[in-house]
């Protein structure tokens, strides 16, 4: 009986709108939930998000990333992001 080995990938994303850790919340619970990923770590600092996954995973993490507001760096970064950054933020702290 052969064994599948899965790889675990890491990815990182520079992103846009990233304020504090209200933010990083947000991030951390909604990028964590996607499929084959196994954990995201947010610096706020350096605006970069790195996750684990079994599988590449970056098309779907970008998506959710740009509807919660914070599209990767060099992606459009709308008045809608910025918007939509400050109500993730506003969650992220009150579930904290």
């Amino acid at each position: 009986m052969e064994r599948e080995i899965r790889r675990i990938m890491e990815l990182q994303f520079n992103i846009e709108n990233l304020k504090c850790g209200g933010c990083a919340n947000t991030i951390i619970k909604e990028i964590g939930s996607l499929e084959d990923v196994l954990d995201v770590t947010v610096s706020v600092d350096a605006a970069m998000v790195t996750i684990n996954a079994n599988s590449d995973v970056s098309v779907s993490v970008k998506e959710k990333l740009s509807q919660l507001g914070y599209p990767e760096v060099g992606d459009k970064n709308s008045v809608i992001h910025k918007a939509k950054s400050f109500v993730s933020c506003a969650v992220g702290r009150v579930k904290s």
